[in-house]
This record gives C-alpha cells, structure tokens and sequence, in this order.
C-alpha cells in the first residue's frame, strides 16, 4: 500500500488568520491595514510550505480562486489564486482594499486608468517574485489587469481582501470602453481545517 501523502503545516496561515484578525480589532483604518498586514502577507508568502495542494490545482482554461478563509463577520477573506501558464485577467477592479502576496512563481499587474471613456494601461507594470507583496484600493489604485509571467508553469498568489471577495459585486472593463458587473465567486465549495491543533497538541 503506497505511503499516504504528507499534508503541510498549515500553521503558518491560521497564525496569519488570526494575527490579522487582531489588526483589524484594533485598526480597522485602511492605510494602517494596508501597511501591517502588507507586512503580515509577506511573512506568510515568504515561505512555501503550508499551502494544501487541493488550494494549488490549476485548471488549463482559466485561473482559479479558491477560499481560504472568510471572517465570520466577513470583515476579510484569504484566497490563493492559481494561476496555469500564461493564463490572465480581464481588466477588472475590486472595490475594496486587498493586497497580494507572491507565493511561487510570478506574476505582472498592470494599472488601468480611465481616459476618454474607455480604460487604458496607465504606469508602469509591476512584477512580483515570491515573497512581494503589492495593495489595491480604490484609493491607491483599484483597476488592473493580471497575468502569470511564466508561459511554462504554474504561479500562485495568495489575496487578503477586505470582505468577503467572491460575494462582492465588482466589474470588467471591456477593451470597447463601458464596464460589465460581475460576481467572482469561488473554485472550491470545501475549505482547508485550519483548526485542527490537535497534532500540535499532542506532540506538546
């Protein structure tokens, strides 16, 4: 009978979890939130060894975005996206504050800016290598367009938004000009069980 797959750690993100749950208690201020747990998120993805596999699968059509973690009161959601070879966004925005963090591989945002009606590449694109992290707002820059650099492989971020992000009613910005609501959701219907300590417990 084959050896049963080793599962990771998963450690690192329910201290992630609940050390940004703290912040928000007591700094719910965004400039404040985007700063210390910008901070957070790059200690998270500054190592590669807690992530579930069943949170990395890619699929060979499109990205996917897979639930992490919702806040009971849905103040923030954790979610990875994975991200097959050459795979992108449309131009779209989020409406609330995020922020992203690299995990493995790399991928290229590109800002949009509204001119004439119609939205186009505004700035320079920035690319992250794992470990870097990069926020969204409406307030530091909302719409983009992201796609995995890498041509040959798969890349994985991992997103704080702050709310519940697959519920958010948000939109994509058509080459043509105009904007088309939309409703993400999520790939996943079951979320890892970051609560599960007893391992730790034992071992103690």
């Amino acid at each position: 009978m084959p050896a049963s797959p080793v599962s990771p750690d998963i450690a690192p993100l329910r201290e992630f979890v609940t050390a940004f749950g703290r912040l928000l208690d007591e700094a719910p201020d965004e400039p404040r939130v985007l700063r210390e747990g910008g901070a957070l998120l790059r200690r998270l993805v500054s190592r590669d060894d807690w992530l579930p596999e069943a949170f990395a699968q890619p699929h060979p059509e499109y990205y996917r975005q897979y639930l992490l973690h919702a806040d009971s009161t849905e103040r923030f959601s954790v979610v990875s996206f994975v991200w097959g070879p050459g795979q992108a966004t449309p131009v779209h925005d989020h409406t609330v504050w995020g922020l992203i963090g690299m995990l493995r591989g790399s991928e290229e945002s590109q800002g949009y800016a509204e001119q004439d009606g119609r939205w186009l590449p505004h700035g320079a694109a920035s690319r992250l290598a794992p470990g870097d992290v990069e926020p969204v707002s409406p307030t530091v820059g909302d719409v983009h367009r992201v796609r995995n650099l890498f041509e040959d492989r798969v890349s994985v971020s991992i997103h704080v938004y702050g709310a519940n992000i697959g519920a958010v009613r948000r939109h994509t910005y058509p080459a043509e000009g105009g904007r088309k609501p939309f409703v993400s959701g999520y790939s996943n219907s079951l979320l890892p069980n970051l609560w599960d300590r007893s391992a730790e417990l034992r071992g103690a």
